[in-house]
């Protein structure tokens, strides 16, 4: 492999990876807030003692997936100076702003909020704790807008003049509202709502058909997830095809690529006007990721708008082959966004930087050995996390909510229901994840 292909390879695997993390961050945490606010506002002990271990169960898988996470989050940064630094030289002016707002976003305000919410069990006041999950799930998104802007700019670059070889920022308003990053952001957040809907009810029915005694806490949240995701996934295939004239707009290959119609004349088009060069990207791995994420999302849609009316009368958990397929869509959920992401991003090679800045010039000046090193040590260590993320929550999801450990601890008085058994099983000391 050529150093290209090994940057190339590198960041793609990295990014993959860290991106199964991100979609369930987006996904799960949502949920998680519905969740407290509906415990937090109901009046009647048992079942606000009820909801809010509903919380605390998802709130444990969520905290899980958002703290090995953060660990890919941080390493993802380290490639922009190691492997593409002519990328950083030409556009660093334009979407280094970007950039350093998510990073600030969801290394600083995000994790903050989220702390003081994991140790806030028992500690602050119901109104405000609750508040907390609500500002982690608004700092998510906010997060995302701001990679997305990024990301965008190197999708359809707006906003921005070329002096002596270097992009420079001139209209900050063009680069917060380009369409690329916008419809983009649509798509994914519906995508991640997707993702989290079908794993609170896959875990949902897997304890059902096997038997759980969470009878109550586990009908809840598989009525809320196959709602959720039934919704999401009707209304992200419509968010998808809304992209189409903008990629057809702005990246007219790319377009050609999915219609399957007039490559070889926008690449003739493309070297008249870029010089030499192969200007069509991977046919078959565009067709196939195109291919899978339509199929799998189609297939999520409808099966969770049937399961819907299937949970009348629990007809979906009576029948065990049924709780067994919302199971096993989970992970078909992850395959179909990280699709997405191969289409979007193979979709505008051989660009960087759509029509400005090449793959091959922005690649650093480092040897090939030096890149076989990086790119197996980035990868490995991309595996490992993903390994050790996916056992602690299949860990700790299938124990159930008698084995949460997030907010374990002394409630507050006035959070204590009446009678003489409140609290009870509920006062072990705080164990932080």
């Amino acid at each position: 492999m050529s150093a290209t292909e090994l940057a190339r390879l590198q960041f793609a695997a990295t990014t993959g990876i860290h991106w199964l993390f991100v979609i369930l961050t987006m996904g799960l945490v949502p949920l998680v807030a519905f969740m407290h606010t509906r415990a937090v506002c109901t009046r009647d002990p048992a079942t606000r003692a009820l909801r809010e271990r509903m919380t605390r169960f998802w709130g444990q898988l969520y905290v899980i997936n958002y703290a090995v996470g953060i660990v890919t989050g941080l390493v993802m940064e380290f490639q922009f100076g190691l492997s593409w630094s002519g990328l950083s030289a030409f556009a660093g002016n334009v979407f280094g702003a970007p950039l350093a707002l998510e990073t600030l976003i969801a290394f600083f305000a995000e994790s903050t909020f989220l702390g003081m919410w994991i140790f806030g069990w028992g500690r602050l006041r119901k109104g405000v704790h609750v508040t907390l999950i609500w500002l982690v799930a608004l700092t998510a998104y906010a997060s995302g807008y701001w990679i997305m802007i990024a990301n965008g700019f190197m999708q359809h670059p707006v906003g921005y003049e070329v002096r002596d070889g270097v992009a420079y920022l001139t209209d900050f308003g063009a680069l917060l509202t380009n369409s690329s990053a916008l419809t983009a952001l649509g798509h994914i957040t519906l995508a991640a709502l997707t993702t989290g809907g079908v794993l609170v009810a896959g875990v949902s029915a897997w304890h059902f058909a096997r038997g759980t005694k969470e009878k109550e806490l586990f009908r809840s949240s598989l009525r809320l997830g196959t709602w959720v995701a039934m919704v999401a996934s009707f209304f992200v295939v419509i968010v998808g095809e809304m992209q189409r004239p903008v990629i057809e707009r702005t990246q007219p290959m790319k377009h050609a690529v999915l219609e399957d119609s007039g490559v070889a004349e926008l690449q003739r088009q493309l070297v008249e006007q870029y010089g030499p060069g192969d200007y069509v990207p991977p046919q078959g791995w565009i067709h196939l990721s195109m291919t899978s994420m339509t199929v799998i999302g189609n297939t999520i849609s409808s099966i969770t708008l049937v399961a819907v009316f299937l949970l009348l009368k629990d007809r979906l958990v009576r029948w065990r082959p049924l709780a067994y397929l919302m199971t096993a869509m989970i992970p078909f959920a992850f395959l179909a966004s990280v699709g997405g992401w191969v289409v979007r991003e193979m979709g505008r090679q051989p660009w960087m930087v759509y029509g400005q800045l090449k793959v091959e010039d922005a690649l650093s000046h480092v040897s090939r050995a030096s890149l076989i090193t990086s790119c197996t040590v980035f990868i490995t260590v991309f595996v490992a996390l993903a390994v050790t993320n996916w056992t602690l929550i299949t860990r700790f999801a299938v124990r159930g909510p008698a084995a949460t450990q997030l907010g374990a601890t002394e409630p507050l008085a006035e959070d204590l229901p009446e009678g003489p058994s409140a609290g009870a099983g509920d006062t072990q000391p705080a164990l932080a994840l």
